[in-house]
């Protein structure tokens, strides 16, 4: 009895070292990607900086790419949980609230949380995109996941603010689509902040206020 609790005991351990390990991996890679590019960061160098062997690393993703892969949902997520983004908090809320404007707001709250964590990373692999076609493949896959947001959102949107009485003349729900998509693409955060300097208090502002005058009638 007490070598079978033993034995589940070390199971269990190694399996928590197994996560951590992982989460290690997936940490450091998104910190170097986005420092120093994905084509220029060898997956040696990630696996010295999780501290873990790099046959540890093949192991656990097998390619380069597919680590990005796992970097920029863990990044896009804002943690390391199997959560569905439709399930998480932001998404209820928007979900939940009634005017289009605070939906709208909220939407801006989380592009900024998400071009915070996320942004140098996603740049990292649109830049790598050109000449790898593993990481075109993902950048690729990402844009048709952001666009199947943007048009539930959109839908979302274009409902509240056609009950509501205040979508602007001539917008369509197409058009809100569009607006979100464009607005909230890595590319634009990169010029903005990146290219000149600023802040995420202006961008999520600035965001919130473009879609409210765009997509909206004013009260």
């Amino acid at each position: 009895m007490t070598e079978t609790v033993k034995r589940r005991y070390n199971a269990a351990r190694r399996q928590a070292q197994a996560r951590q390990n992982h989460q290690r991996v997936i940490d450091a890679a998104a910190r170097l990607f986005a420092d120093r590019g994905y084509t220029a960061t060898a997956l040696t160098e990630v696996a010295a900086e999780a501290e873990v062997a790099v046959q540890t690393l093949y192991a656990a993703f097998g390619t380069k790419a597919n680590l990005l892969k796992h970097a920029i949902d863990v990044a896009l997520a804002g943690d390391h949980l199997p959560v569905p983004m439709m399930e998480r908090d932001f998404a209820q809320q928007m979900i939940a609230e009634p005017d289009p404007r605070q939906e709208l707001a909220i939407y801006a709250a989380h592009v900024r949380q998400v071009a915070e964590r996320a942004g140098g990373l996603l740049l990292a692999a649109w830049t790598a995109s050109a000449s790898d076609p593993a990481v075109k493949e993902l950048t690729t896959e990402l844009d048709a996941q952001r666009m199947r947001g943007m048009t539930a959102a959109a839908s979302d949107i274009a409902f509240k603010a056609t009950r509501a009485g205040c979508l602007a003349d001539g917008i369509t729900q197409d058009d809100i689509r569009d607006a979100l998509w464009a607005f909230n693409s890595p590319q634009l955060y990169g010029l903005l902040l990146n290219d000149l300097g600023w802040t995420p208090d202006r961008f999520q502002y600035w965001l919130a206020r473009s879609w409210t005058r765009l997509l909206l009638d004013p009260r």
